[in-house]
């Protein structure tokens, strides 16, 4: 009777513990409104990729959830960054999958933690960047390069580059006009000069093309590249004017080619085609790649500049679809050095991913090139209309669900599903 007992009491051990797995056997990240914190979920799922644990995107289900195995260390750190999760068992995450199934939507795994690098002067503030901050608040750790690490063949070592608000045509910024006296845009101009010395240039532009070489050949050999505001412009600029001079004395000393139009190739840049350079250095523009124009537009404000977020299919275009998962589709607009980019000068197969309605405006939007990719963001900083030079950080916590960082950091996470075979 008591080697029954003990039979019976095995079995009930057994069977409650199945269960209690049954019942918590995976991890539920939701995205959608009732998402705590939003940016920082997707700190929690790089952390749980960290350490070899796979993490299932969730396409258009619940704003584009996680969904991963149960694992004390899991719910613990959820906890600790205060982000909302549901434990499930079976017959949940069936139910999920069978609304995914029937749905718009789409199962993408996600297998390992991309390696993560952003493109800054050694110089420049934490919260000049709008993709440093997200990548701090997120607590998903980065390493900061520029050109020397650039030139030495750093890039080989990452899988995402981020390029912080750069300008590759070596006009530092344009801001001429305004700063030329002011002791931070002389010591820019000092710094640049003296890297392009120490890489064995005789001006920064023509340094800057050279860099903007090797990212482009990064994205060729299969890198993910994700620029906003200024680098998105520029960065095009440098590569179709590789064989001509654009300056203007004032930044190197010598004249741009007086035929320079006719010299530009358009067929080296990622994005943009048949653009009109901006040559006065006392216009703080670049190109009519940026609509408006920023030194012309009359402000209207956050609300009127929104943009709408593109709806794919998330079986057939998983890669747009990752790009744009949100809880809502309408961005509030921001402002940047480069806001938008004009619907005319973007090349055909580039995919637009937002834009406001109505308007040559367009927001964001995405490309191929070789084995890898790239997207573009314009704008400065997606909680901050109008961000100017030696204004305050935003401050995410108090912005933990914006819609607007949380394009960014799709970004992010979307090279940990790069071997994932996409359906074509």
């Amino acid at each position: 009777m008591k080697f029954w007992k003990i039979v019976f009491a095995v079995f009930f051990m057994i069977l409650m513990g199945g269960f209690g797995n049954l019942r918590a056997q995976k991890i539920l990240i939701p995205m959608d409104l009732t998402q705590t914190d939003h940016l920082k979920a997707y700190g929690v799922a790089y952390w749980t990729l960290e350490r070899n644990i796979n993490v299932e995107w969730l396409l258009n289900y619940r704003g584009g959830s996680f969904l991963t195995d149960y694992y004390p260390e899991i719910e613990r750190e959820l906890r600790l960054r205060g982000v909302s999760f549901e434990k499930i068992g079976g017959p949940e995450v069936a139910q999920i999958y069978s609304t995914i199934q029937s749905n718009n939507m789409d199962v993408v795994l996600l297998e390992k933690a991309p390696k993560i690098a952003v493109y800054t002067p050694p110089n420049k503030r934490p919260w000049d960047d709008a993709v440093t901050l997200a990548l701090t608040y997120a607590e998903i750790p980065y390493t900061k390069i520029w050109d020397a690490e650039v030139a030495h063949g750093d890039l080989e070592k990452y899988d995402w580059l981020h390029l912080h608000h750069e300008d590759f045509t070596g006009q530092y910024g344009k801001f001429y006009a305004s700063f030329r006296n002011a002791p931070w845009y002389i010591e820019d101009v000092r710094r640049n000069e003296a890297m392009a010395r120490k890489l064995g240039f005789k001006k920064v532009s023509e340094e800057k093309k050279f860099i903007a070489r090797i990212i482009q050949d990064f994205v060729r050999r299969g890198g993910f590249l994700f620029a906003m505001c200024s680098a998105t412009d520029t960065i095009d600029i440098a590569l179709a004017a590789q064989n001509v001079d654009i300056v203007p004395a004032v930044f190197d000393g010598d004249p741009p080619d007086p035929n320079y139009r006719a010299k530009l190739d358009y067929s080296k840049t990622f994005a943009f085609t048949n653009f009109r350079l901006e040559l006065n250095p006392y216009v703080y523009e670049y190109s009519d790649i940026d609509i408006p124009p920023s030194y012309a537009a009359p402000l209207k404000g956050p609300e009127a500049e929104a943009f709408t977020l593109f709806d794919f299919s998330a079986k057939y275009d998983q890669v747009p679809t990752m790009l744009t998962q949100d809880h809502v589709n309408i961005i509030k607009g921001f402002m940047g050095q480069t806001t938008a980019f004009n619907r005319k000068r973007i090349k055909p197969y580039v995919t637009i991913l937002g834009e406001v309605p109505g308007t040559d405006m367009v927001k964001y939007i995405h490309g191929n090139l070789g084995k890898g990719t790239f997207t573009f963001l314009g704008g400065h900083d997606p909680e901050d209309y109008q961000h100017a030079v030696g204004d305050p950080p935003t401050q995410l916590s108090l912005h933990r669900n914006s819609p607007g960082y949380r394009l960014i950091l799709n970004n992010v996470l979307f090279p940990a599903a790069k071997k994932k075979k996409q359906k074509t």
